[in-house]
């Protein structure tokens, strides 16, 4: 991807220097930076400040940003925004991430290059709306309908706000699907040094692009290229199951079953290419004890684990950054000489319960729900009650 004179020149007046940013604030300049020339979204806390900076900031670097009716237009904004060539983002929180899984799912059927930011907070429902939660983990794997895979990367630090965002527009156009940023709102309202990179240390992925005669929706390719409206090729795109060449076909087994497996396939095939997590082992390497955390739970828990470690205990820690598709394999590998895992998140064990489907020890989950983030100490009590 190349980037336009406008967002050049917006860019050389942000690179190399360091700012105290939101966490939200961070996604923003993040996706700005990662070639986001189209937003629309609708306010919602704890997200409210990714729409504000980009209404802001983004039209300087030549983009647009819309405030839509609700969260349903503002996705279906973005979807149609990416078929012309644009790499479009919305953001989010709980109630408006469902009120999403409708066109959701359409964007992974239609396979649409986009990013979907959901700045978690404590449900169900409205909940508590300003309030930080991680309860939208599932909702991010299944809560569109039907068959399908998903990538979501999670941040821990206001830093990887920033960062994550450059791999969540590569994601996206390297599989030609949707990417869901799952942040929470403790991470969304903090606020942290940010250094700004050199645009010219920037890489950025390219969008493949079909060729006159080459079918949009298959004809061999797991990633077909796509084409963009106004650039002088017919496309045919739809939700239902439809034809290589887009045509929908919605009562023949085999286009759907063709269809719908190289969907799947396109990601699950490349899960050692997409999966990212990042171990901690224990350095005498002998640890029955280890705790896998994810956003801001893995911020205390790394803060408990290295505590215990100054008492002797040996113990091992994971953090998962990509969190769909899932890190079966790492997490395997992690737990091979464990007894026991903690599992610190903020609901009510939903990726415990995931953990335990690729591990023989025991696994626990050190949930909080409520709208408070675990101190180290909760989770420091935690492994001193299974120790003990």
């Amino acid at each position: 991807m190349a980037l336009n004179e406008n967002k050049k020149q917006y860019l050389r007046t942000l690179e190399g220097k360091k700012y105290f940013l939101l966490g939200d604030e961070a996604c923003a300049y993040g996706a700005i930076y990662a070639g986001c020339d189209f937003f629309a979204g609708y306010p919602i806390t704890p997200a409210s400040e990714i729409a504000e900076l980009m209404a802001r900031e983004l039209p300087k670097a030549g983009g647009i940003c819309i405030q839509m009716e609700d969260e349903i237009a503002s996705i279906a904004a973005i979807i149609g925004a990416a078929w012309t060539g644009s790499r479009t983002m919305t953001a989010t929180s709980g109630p408006g991430f469902s009120l999403m899984q409708e066109n959701l799912g359409y964007a992974v059927m239609t396979e649409t290059p986009t990013v979907v930011v959901d700045v978690q907070r404590s449900g169900p429902s409205t909940g508590q709306a300003t309030k930080p939660a991680q309860g939208d983990v599932m909702q991010a794997r299944w809560g569109t309908h039907g068959d399908h895979s998903i990538i979501a990367l999670s941040p821990n630090s206001v830093q990887e706000c920033f960062d994550l965002m450059f791999d969540c527009f590569d994601l996206a156009d390297t599989y030609r699907t949707p990417i869901i940023f799952l942040m929470d709102g403790e991470i969304g309202h903090i606020r942290e040094s940010v250094t700004m990179p050199e645009i010219s240390k920037v890489k950025y992925a390219s969008r493949k692009k079909a060729q006159p005669g080459e079918q949009v929706f298959g004809g061999g390719d797991l990633v077909p290229g796509i084409v963009h409206y106004g650039e002088g090729q017919n496309v045919h795109v739809t939700g239902s199951t439809h034809l290589a060449n887009g045509m929908r076909d919605v009562t023949t087994q085999g286009v759907h079953e063709v269809l719908v497996r190289r969907i799947h396939e396109k990601i699950d095939s490349n899960r050692d290419k997409i999966i990212k997590v990042k171990e901690d082992k224990n350095p005498g390497g002998k640890a029955k004890i280890g705790v896998i955390s994810f956003g801001a739970s893995s911020r205390p828990a790394l803060g408990a684990v290295k505590k215990a470690r100054e008492e002797k205990l040996e113990i091992d820690f994971l953090r998962l950054i990509t969190i769909w598709p899932f890190a079966g394999k790492q997490v395997t590998e992690f737990a091979k000489n464990l007894n026991l895992i903690l599992v610190p998140e903020m609901n009510l064990g939903q990726i415990s319960r995931e953990i335990e489907r690729f591990v023989e020890c025991k696994v626990i989950p050190v949930s909080k729900i409520g709208g408070i983030a675990h101190s180290v100490d909760d989770i420091y009590g935690a492994i001193r009650e299974v120790n003990s």
